[in-house]
């Protein structure tokens, strides 16, 4: 039967830049997938773009195509990702420009329609509170959760890159492997099979023990250098998932149901715009070092909505911290908060003392005991900037006006974009495809 290998390159938007290209290099690849995009990344990328219509695009993008531009093209490999964000086309004409200053010709498809925030009402209900979006701050994101029918006409250009906007994870490897072996549309045992498998990888080095690893209980070998997961698949949907030879890390049973269980609310419906693909049927086997196949998943009926990730307003974010070390540290630390909270109290919508007390002053090899260290954080929260501004302001007056021994302060001011959810009837979503060639 004929095989696909794919190998996961990225599991978020800050993800390491190697892994992808040694992936590239020595995974004997036919697809390479970089998932970049949580529900903050977008209404981020959104108001970047608010503020410069060439933005939106993921921040680390030029450097991952700088490094890995050269080595898919010599290898064949092609390359699927949303670190288009909010502007995938502007994202993929910055390829292109990045593409003809190495020298290289490369074919690059922009997905987009997954912008939809012209098609969204205040009278929609949040789906996780009920409340309608009236009762939320300005609106500045609104994107669908595309699925394979977008992806596929991207892939029929041959282009040998695919940026998109909000994919959901799975579908940014189902799509290469509907692609390969013209599985069906409506096929869905098979296409919630090809889920479990887009699930397994779209975290990228979670499943080679990264999230995995915890100290002394569950070790892993050299976990500085994680490798990052390869699917050899074929055209039935069973599949293989390994990491290349040498890497750090570890995939094993154990590490892969940590990965398949991960954001699984129900296992019988994961729902995505593909499939309701049913984990419970799946089959994990370890078949050698580092090496588990992956056979049973299954599926039932798409849904007819699609969700909808909206961002807004949700006014600012005053921090500030300071650390305390030396007899009765953690007793000054929680005197210090609560000076800054009595000045503060009603001031704020929302206000937090917190005392960290981890290492944060002392640290080396023993000896004598050491002495004992805490770190206030205050945080709070106002519709006003300048409100905001005193939380950090009140922590760095502490240095004269507070307990002794203060030291380390830190303040900042953030705009913060809250996330809820809709449902969107997928009839009213409608994709698209532009090439670009360089």
């Amino acid at each position: 039967m004929q095989t696909i290998r794919i190998g996961g390159g990225a599991g978020f938007s800050g993800d390491r830049l190697e892994p992808a290209v040694l992936l590239a290099q020595e995974g004997n690849l036919d697809y390479l997938v970089l998932e970049c995009l949580a529900e903050r990344t977008i209404a981020l990328a959104q108001r970047r773009k608010l503020q410069d219509p060439d933005a939106g695009f993921d921040p680390l993008l030029e450097r991952r195509m700088e490094a890995l531009l050269p080595v898919i093209t010599a290898k064949g490999v092609r390359l699927i990702s949303n670190f288009g964000a909010a502007n995938p086309v502007a994202a993929a004409r910055k390829i292109g420009q990045i593409a003809r200053r190495l020298g290289l010709s490369i074919r690059v498809a922009a997905v987009t329609g997954d912008d939809v925030l012209d098609r969204i009402s205040p009278s929609m209900s949040a789906m996780e509170t009920g409340r309608p979006l009236s009762e939320y701050g300005q609106l500045v994101s609104a994107n669908a959760y595309l699925g394979i029918d977008a992806l596929l006409p991207a892939l029929q250009t041959g282009a040998e890159v695919i940026v998109t906007g909000r994919v959901a994870d799975p579908s940014l490897v189902l799509a290469p492997l509907v692609h390969a072996f013209g599985w069906s549309s409506t096929d869905y045992a098979t296409l919630g099979q090809g889920t479990v498998i887009g699930h397994l990888l779209e975290c990228g080095a979670q499943i080679c023990g990264g999230y995995f690893m915890d100290g002394d209980r569950k070790q892993i070998p050299d976990p500085a250098n994680l490798g990052f997961p390869i699917a050899e698949v074929t055209e039935d949907g069973s599949a293989t998932i390994t990491k290349i030879s040498g890497t750090g890390g570890r995939i094993d049973l154990r590490t892969a149901k940590e990965q398949l269980l991960y954001e699984v609310v129900d296992p019988h419906a994961y729902l995505t715009p593909d499939v309701a693909a049913d984990f419970t049927t799946v089959r994990l086997e370890e078949t050698g070092a580092d090496t588990v196949s992956v056979t049973g998943g299954t599926g039932a009926r798409r849904p007819d909505r699609l969700k909808v990730s909206v961002g807004y307003r949700a006014g600012f974010r005053g921090e500030g911290e300071i650390s305390y070390a030396g007899p009765g540290a953690e007793d000054r630390a929680r005197l210090a908060g609560d000076i800054v909270a009595t000045r503060l109290n009603g001031c704020l919508d929302r206000l937090r003392v917190d005392i960290i007390g981890i290492d944060s002053v002392h640290f080396g090899p023993g000896g004598e005991a050491k002495s004992r260290e805490a770190r206030v954080r205050v945080s709070g929260s106002s519709a006003d900037e300048g409100t905001a501004a005193r939380v950090g302001e009140e922590v760095e007056a502490l240095y004269t006006n507070g307990p002794y021994g203060g030291g380390g302060a830190r303040k900042s001011v953030t705009e913060m974009i809250g996330i809820v959810s809709v449902l969107m009837d997928r009839r009213l979503i409608h994709p698209s495809v532009d090439i670009f060639t360089a």
